[in-house]
């Protein structure tokens, strides 16, 4: 035997990764025990088998190496075992001079535990699908914004997880309260006297990432500290480490953010020793990460983990009856504030119930800020709107009083409304037009006048 392949064949069989490598068609070279063991199989002399007799058998379910063989390319997949369990397996193949595939590697990882873990969940939310807890009392405890089944639903079941240290993934586009969910769910578990350490993954540049995660010890690069620095998974220690818009993380940090989780273990740049970290991990992002994982944009392996507690926050859109609740609580949270007392007129009210809130429960409670502070009577009328909500307003409701009461007031004459409307119009066609040649064949009138009337109408929005 030639000392490269007894070389190969005792690193194959003394690693501890599961490994096995087949020839280009499919013939199984090396491989060591353990790789079968996560299939459940006892050791069999699985070498010279054809990888497709044991995808036929039922033993490889689908075989990783057989897809990699006809597509030509690394491919990560989910296998499922005769005995049910998951597997996570991964495989490369290697090229000969000609582009003809001479091997293929691939490597298994039992995921099962955390098909368990979901699965548990899963029964848990079942037994406890018929209790029931009063929604006021509810509201009471936890200072709750919402009314609707669909968000007190999401509030029980973070009290039910909430002592658990399951990872939960907070779904849902921005500005709908995933950090508020997020705080809610530490402040009700065990961890709530230990740190909440929350950390937006999209405003940390990657060539600063691991620094900041992982921390440094002194003298570690040029700049650094000279104490070093504790690293925010050192800060989460014993507490809640909640990685905001997790889906913007890049590639090469998903794997180091992996290998902690995997291990709870990390270590400071510039460090010989190993740290242990003790935290719960809750994750949020308005991404879809399963569509990101099918482009190879995310990690399936690290998707698996973030995705044991899935909690999908609805739009506010969907939730109207969330909206006058949430209009009510921050007029009279901003005019404790700014020590005001403002009131929205019935026809304003009327319109922000109709609005859709892109910005979700965010851009809500920043309009009542800025008509509170920007509005000198103690009535907010309609016009205080911006012009966008206004539009979007009058378009999808019926009831043409709602447009009257918008531009026609007692105290207005015809010129301050035609004024109005005017401007309404000039705004709303900026909006959906891509030019001021677009926008003059959409009104009806000359480029310069639709410049000139762009120039006075903008000034008084922005």
């Amino acid at each position: 035997m030639p000392i490269e392949h007894a070389i190969l064949e005792k690193i194959i069989e003394t690693s501890n990764n599961n490994i096995t490598i087949t020839d280009g068609k499919g013939i199984i070279l090396y491989t060591n025990i353990n790789h079968w063991t996560v299939y459940e199989e006892e050791p069999k002399p699985f070498i010279g088998k054809s990888i497709y007799e044991l995808q036929e058998q039922g033993i490889l379910s689908p075989s990783i190496s057989a897809i990699v063989l006809r597509e030509k390319k690394p491919t990560q997949i989910m296998q499922n075992t005769k005995t049910g369990k998951i597997i996570m397996s991964t495989a490369y193949p290697i090229f000969d001079d000609q582009g003809e595939i001479t091997r293929v590697i691939s490597y298994a990882i039992d995921q099962t535990e955390i098909k368990i873990l979901q699965e548990q969940y899963e029964q848990l939310e079942g037994k406890l699908k018929g209790y029931q807890t009063e929604v006021e009392d509810l509201r009471e405890k936890e200072g709750a914004l919402y009314r609707s089944k669909e968000m007190q639903q999401i509030a029980k079941t973070i009290q039910r997880v909430a002592n658990t240290d399951a990872t939960v993934l907070m779904l849902g586009e921005s500005g709908v309260g995933k950090s508020m969910f997020a705080r809610k769910l530490h402040a009700q578990s065990h961890r709530h006297k230990e740190p909440f350490i929350e950390v937006n993954c999209s405003t940390i540049p990657s060539s600063l990432f691991e620094s900041e995660m992982f921390g440094y010890e002194s003298g570690s690069f040029t700049g650094a500290q000279k104490k070093g620095k504790q690293g925010l998974i050192e800060q989460a220690h014993n507490g809640t480490l909640f990685l905001d818009e997790i889906g913007e993380l890049p590639l090469s940090m998903q794997a180091k953010l992996l290998k902690v989780l995997q291990e709870k273990r990390f270590m400071r740049i510039g460090g010989n020793k190993e740290q242990h970290a003790d935290f719960r991990l809750v994750t949020a992002t308005n991404k879809d990460l399963e569509g990101m994982v099918q482009k190879g944009e995310f990690r399936l392996d690290l998707y698996y983990r973030l995705n044991v507690i899935p909690l999908y926050i609805p739009p506010l859109r969907v939730r109207k009856e969330d909206i006058s609740f949430l209009i009510n609580h921050f007029i009279d949270l901003i005019n404790k504030k700014y020590k005001t007392t403002k009131k929205l007129h019935p026809s304003t009210y009327e319109i922000l119930l109709v609005y859709k809130w892109p910005g979700n429960v965010r851009e809500l409670e920043n309009l009542v800020e800025r008509l509170i502070l920007t509005t000198e009577d103690p009535i907010i009328q309609p016009n205080s709107l911006p012009s966008y909500i206004i539009g979007q307003a009058t378009t999808n409701k019926e009831d043409i009083s709602l447009i009257e009461q918008f531009f026609i007031e007692e105290d207005q004459n015809l010129k301050t409304i035609m004024e109005r409307v005017e401007k309404w119009m000039i705004l709303k066609a900026y909006e959906k037009c891509k030019s001021t040649y677009e926008m003059a064949k959409h009104l009806g009138i000359s480029q310069p006048s639709v410049i000139r009337k762009l120039k006075k109408y903008k000034e008084t929005v922005n």
